[in-house]
């Protein structure tokens, strides 16, 4: 699946409890766009159906949600936090891309990558 490091956990916790989702999934996803092709999104969900062909995991006690379509692209993907002068943010490694724009949130696979 992915991994969340105990910061990023930390910090997903913070939100769910900020929002008063404290219950709430993390889904994690892929869509087209961004400077280099593909970028992430997260978000918090309450009370959302999983479909059959969502990953779903447990991971440092947060119930953690992937799309069927959006796997391939994110497995293995490390999902780390951190603070620096300009705020702070998610900050993700991914085995899967060949690059990444300079911020870090688009990404960008060999074209001879293929889902499993």
């Amino acid at each position: 699946m992915i991994n969340l490091s105990k910061a990023a956990a930390r910090e997903i916790k913070r939100l769910q409890s900020s929002r008063s989702q404290p219950n709430s999934r993390f889904r994690l996803g892929v869509k087209t766009g961004g400077c280099s092709g593909l970028f992430y999104t997260l978000e918090l969900e309450n009370n959302s159906t999983v479909s059959d062909g969502d990953r779903r995991a447990e991971i440092e006690g947060i119930d953690v949600v992937v799309d069927e379509e959006s796997y391939p692209y994110v497995r293995g993907l490390k999902i780390d936090y951190s603070e620096d002068l300009m705020g702070g943010g998610f900050r993700f490694e991914n085995p899967n891309s060949s690059s990444h724009c300079s911020c870090g949130l688009s990404f960008s696979v060999e074209s001879s990558f293929s889902a499993p």
